[in-house]
């Protein structure tokens, strides 16, 4: 696989990754919106998606090591297998990026507020759009 197959193919698993984090929340919140009831366990789901932001610090470490080692195999023979590590990590990454809209999907059970929802669902968007491939490695 070439760089621009590879970049191409890491740009269109994004934009899924985006419709995975995305998809729960909205459709949980169509669904059950109407039968929610007041819970006490709205604010523990809370925060405990925006202690999860902190799971991808260290995972974005990593991909950023990544990233570094595949613009330094650029054009030699180690492009590929750079190319392949740096989806591995992403794919990593993805999780610990996802995990702030995932709680804020599953808290809608527990009656969380639209703001609160938002707001999570919108961080987890910030930090999966920090994984998307730098333009320098086109």
């Amino acid at each position: 696989m070439n760089r621009a197959q590879a970049r191409r193919h890491l740009s269109i698993l994004w934009w899924w990754q985006l419709a995975l984090v995305l998809l729960p929340v909205i459709i949980f919140n169509s669904l059950f919106e109407s039968s929610r009831q007041p819970g006490i366990l709205a604010m523990p789901f809370f925060i405990a998606g925006m202690l999860s932001m902190f799971v991808s610090l260290p995972l974005f470490n990593a991909y950023k090591h990544a990233v570094i080692a595949t613009g330094k195999a650029r054009d030699s023979d180690a492009e590929p297998a750079a190319w392949q590590a740096l989806a591995k990590t992403r794919r990593k990454a993805f999780v610990g990026a996802s995990l702030p809209a995932w709680i804020a999907a599953v808290a809608v059970f527990t009656s969380l507020e639209a703001i609160p929802l938002i707001l999570l669902t919108v961080s987890s968007m910030v930090i999966l759009y920090l994984y998307r491939t730098p333009r320098q490695l086109g």
